[in-house]
């Protein structure tokens, strides 16, 4: 089902195929396929490992940032893999509980996928692990380096010092791929890597892989034509070639005129000017062979026509959309340093410079710049500092009647907070507590909840149960003694938005809202509809014909789902998602079943629980004991870890 390479695979697959070592930065750098096809196709070749010894144990290892994502190129591998001969790949996802790592058996496996943490915990019982391995693979490097870099270099240093006489003839093959270049690449390059192909396709990236100086200029929009000129007059004898980009047309000729009037050689470039590309080329080569140092002014449209790559200074006249940076930046690529020859650290290297004018009407595009330079190391000025911050309050205020943010809740902490939709701070009409606080009146202290849908370990929707007498209870005989009845059992006509409506289930009733109905969908007899169980928090899909007319006496008592989460507790390795065997474990062990809790902190329809424990009763002696305590129960899986920081990170809120 692959047509062909895309861009940057047609450059990663031959040197990776060929067997030698590949770093690739991509936009599209998360893309497996950058390395899968290829990989593949040198284990077709077995006469390249007859050297090796003939234990057990993998000739390829893809190290990936998560069990997520370690789980995808598995199933990509198991795909591919009918394509060729068969490897017995396996995924290898290891929690904190030694036995665990101990009954792993590698024997005729060919390929591992695994995360660096998982495979540090099986070295530790299969100390032969690299004795056949060829080929390292390291899936997301910038995130596998942000998030454990201590231990992807203890598996390098092990990679490398497994190299022995009698494997001398044998492949050694590391390949990188990533979105984003970092400082840690570099060293990876430079201790662990032989002569390697360098791919990068992101300009931006590029440019910091070649060490341009980013410099940032804050000035009033009146004083840039001053702050250009100072900036040309104090860097005359150092450069050669300088572009300076502007926004429109007449930006452009009101730059070069000011040149021009105070004698600086330029030449200027956009879809109005009498200059043809070739002209502007021909003067271009020759400011190169005579020594002098010439300025173009353009716009950003002619930069395709003109092609220039051999520039050593771009001057962002108008302040660069994150879009269009790159492509600016691209115009000094032949100028770039070579990490590769070691010279990307050496001080007399960085010959390339980018100075962005800093202006009061910079604010659109600046957070997109401020996050880029950030990245690149670059040094800051308070005054982008400020830009930026007012801007972040406004990305957020466009997010004020979103739902609280998912991982915020779970963990206390969002580590994608620049991508992430939801909302990040309280919103009091959202926030106050529904339906949650007149349960605790009634039963102060601990509650009785029953958790009906597992989203994941330590989150939950259910019901708080009153013991002595719980309205829901009632109301939900009620229904299904009404229904019960042929005649009662009314399709409703006209489906309408956030409408209660009955939905039968097996032989049990659910009073259900419509949270959705696709516009294309209405013009149809039947067609589907998204409900949520407002009693049990679940969402669904449905044909409209399904839905029951329910009556107004079944509507008075509010929806009864409420949102828990279990407190102190996430998963192991840095990862912000739970592992599908420990959820699976929690769903099996609680779900249906009533427990004891103690909510800590509540915000709308969400409670905070810490202790939730289930309860077991002792007929014989008429008392309960505590059976478990899901935050130990999730702990001893060995995929779950102390979150201490928990509650007092939601309070800071």
């Amino acid at each position: 089902k692959i047509l062909g390479p895309n861009f940057t695979a047609s450059y990663c697959w031959p040197p990776v195929a060929r067997g030698c070592d590949v770093v690739a930065i991509s936009y599209q750098g998360d893309d497996p396929f950058l390395y899968i096809p290829p990989v593949l196709t040198f284990l077709q070749s077995q006469n390249c490992y007859k050297a090796l010894t003939k234990r057990n144990g993998p000739l390829a290892l893809i190290l990936c940032p998560g069990w997520k994502k370690a789980q995808l190129v598995f199933e990509l591998l198991k795909t591919y893999e009918r394509c060729s001969r068969w490897l017995h790949p396996m995924l290898i996802i290891l929690g904190q509980n030694k036995e665990e790592a101990e009954s792993v058996k590698i024997r005729g496996c060919e390929v591992i996928v695994t995360t660096p943490y998982s495979l540090l915990r099986l070295f530790e019982h299969h100390s032969l692990l690299f004795c056949r391995l060829c080929h390292l693979v390291l899936d997301e490097i910038e995130v596998l380096f942000s998030d454990a870099m201590e231990q992807v270099f203890t598996i390098l240093d092990c990679f490398k010092k497994d190299i022995t006489k009698e494997r001398e003839y044998s492949p050694h093959q590391i390949v990188a791929v990533g979105t984003r270049w970092n400082k840690h690449i570099a060293h990876l390059i430079k201790e662990f890597m032989n002569d390697p192909y360098i791919v990068i396709t992101a300009m931006e990236e590029a440019s910091i892989y070649g060490n341009v100086q980013q410099v940032v200029q804050p000035c009033t929009n009146s004083e840039r034509t001053a702050v250009l000129l100072k900036i040309l007059d104090s860097t005359h004898n150092n450069l050669q070639k300088v572009l300076v980009f502007t926004s429109s047309v007449s930006e452009a000729e009101m730059v070069h005129k000011a040149l021009k009037s105070n004698s600086i050689f330029s030449l200027k470039i956009h879809k109005e000017s009498k200059f043809n590309i070739k002209y502007i080329l021909e003067q271009w080569a020759k400011a190169y062979t005579s020594g002098t140092c010439l300025v173009l002014v353009l716009t950003d449209d002619c930069m395709q026509s003109l092609g220039i790559t051999d520039a050593t200074c771009v001057i962002h006249f108008s302040f660069p959309s994150p879009r269009i940076f790159g492509q600016r930046l691209h115009s000094m690529s032949d100028n770039f340093c070579n990490v590769i020859k070691g010279s990307s650290v050496d001080q007399e290297c960085a010959k390339t410079r980018s100075v962005i004018l800093l202006t009061e009407n910079s604010a659109c595009d600046a957070l997109g710049i401020l996050r880029y330079l950030q990245h690149a190391e670059a040094e800051i000025p308070p005054e982008l500092h400020d830009f930026t911050a007012k801007m972040v309050e406004a990305e957020e205020e466009k997010k004020f009647s979103r739902p609280l943010c998912a991982y915020l809740k779970t963990f206390g902490i969002c580590k994608n907070r620049t991508v992430c939709p939801d909302r990040h701070q309280i919103n009091l009409q959202i926030d106050v507590p529904q339906n949650i606080l007149d349960k605790l009146k009634q039963t102060p202290g601990c509650v009785t909840i029953l958790p009906l849908h597992i989203v994941n370990a330590t989150n939950y929707f259910g019901r708080i149960v009153d013991k002595q007498k719980d309205q829901y209870t009632i109301l939900a005989e009620e229904i299904n003694e009404y229904f019960k009845k042929p005649s009662n059992k009314i399709s409703v006509k006209n489906v309408e938005k956030l409408a209660f409506y009955g939905l039968c289930e097996e032989t049990h009733f659910h009073r259900v809202q419509v949270v959705e109905i696709s516009s294309k969908e209405e013009e149809n007899v039947f067609f589907n509809v998204k409900i949520k169980y407002i009693d049990e928090g679940r969402m669904s899909h449905v044909q409209n014909y399904q839905l029951l007319h329910l009556p107004a006496r079944f509507q008075c008592l509010p929806p009864q789902a409420v949102e828990f989460v279990v407190c102190r507790v996430k998963p192991i390795d840095n990862d912000i998602e739970w592992n599908p065997k420990v959820t699976n474990y929690i769903n099996c062990k609680i779900k249906g079943k009533l427990h004891e809790a103690k909510i800590v902190h509540t915000l709308g329809n969400t409670a905070w629980v810490d202790p939730m424990v289930g309860i077991k009763l002792l007929s014989d002696m008429k008392i309960s004991v505590i059976e478990y305590n899901i935050r130990s129960e999730i702990l001893l899986t060995g995929l779950g870890t102390d979150n201490p920081e928990h509650i007092t990170q939601l309070q800071k809120l």
